[in-house]
């Protein structure tokens, strides 16, 4: 599933490609996909609207519109968003629903496994009013994170996961970040002392920015709005590297599983 780096990259190649463009028409070819407030139909709801400004919130996809909707777009696991130029010759490989601008472009949502969702707004609607703080926002302090692993008993990778506490870390920077503070992903979070946990702060953001510097990680689907791979997966300490040595201390790295996700670290250096 895309990460705060990866969506970030495709909200920032939205914003260059679409903004200020206004839709021509729709087309859905899976009804569950895109979703319209009740009574209204996804596909006439849109057409007519000019995308005003693209972001993100969390692991969200956010395009504002015109009339102060909003399309938030989740791509779950296989989602994409591509951007096609005008004059393309035949819809991108499984896309489920097409927006189709007045210049001939169109933005495609590609699901192998259809469990993503592009979600259509009212203005003003509290969406998101449930996710946690942002990261590599000026609210996510360090003292703001050491005063929220007071009292928590669950381990520490899973409050990271946890996205009404912070939005948009997934496992891949979980674990990144978790080795480069070099904490045990299994401690709970209470327990961890305040000096590491500035230190764990400062790894979550750092790893972050270096992701989205080298445009997201692709491990499995990811591909940003233009079609491309990320190049963060040739800079990955723990991740995915199974019995390789660990970059710090020359220890295997270990997989095993934590709240039902696969978590890889090293015994060496994560105490």
């Amino acid at each position: 599933m895309p990460e705060l780096p990866e969506v970030e990259t495709i909200a920032r190649g939205l914003a260059n490609a679409v903004t200020g463009k206004t839709v021509a028409s729709v087309a859905v070819t899976m009804a569950k996909i895109a979703i319209a407030p009740a009574g209204e139909s996804f596909q006439e709801a849109l057409t007519g609207e000019t995308i005003a400004a693209v972001g993100r919130r969390g692991k969200y996809v956010v395009l504002e519109l015109a009339s102060g909707r909003r399309l938030a777009v989740h791509l779950r696991m296989t989602g994409r968003l591509i951007v096609q130029a005008p004059g393309y010759s035949e819809p991108y490989p499984y896309t489920h629903v097409r927006v189709s601008f007045t210049d001939g472009s169109a933005l495609s949502f590609a699901d192998v496994r259809q469990f993503g969702r592009m979600r259509l707004l009212p203005a003003g609607d509290p969406w998101d009013a449930d996710g946690g703080v942002e990261p590599l926002s000026k609210g996510f302090t360090s003292e703001a994170f050491v005063s929220m692993l007071d009292g928590r008993r669950t381990p520490i990778k899973t409050f990271l996961l946890d996205q009404s506490r912070i939005a948009g870390v997934g496992n891949i920077y979980a674990c990144e970040a978790l080795w480069e503070a070099g904490i045990r992903p299994s401690r709970p979070a209470h327990k961890i002392t305040k000096p590491a946990r500035r230190r764990l702060h400062g790894a979550v953001r750092d790893v972050l920015q270096r992701a989205i510097a080298a445009r997201g990680t692709s491990v499995d689907d990811y591909v940003d709005a233009e079609g491309l791979r990320g190049g963060y997966q040739n800079q990955l300490a723990v991740y995915g590297r199974l019995g390789e040595p660990c970059p710090r201390c020359g220890k295997p790295i270990v997989r095993t599983v934590l709240g039902q996700r696969g978590t890889w670290w090293c015994r060496g250096c994560q105490k």
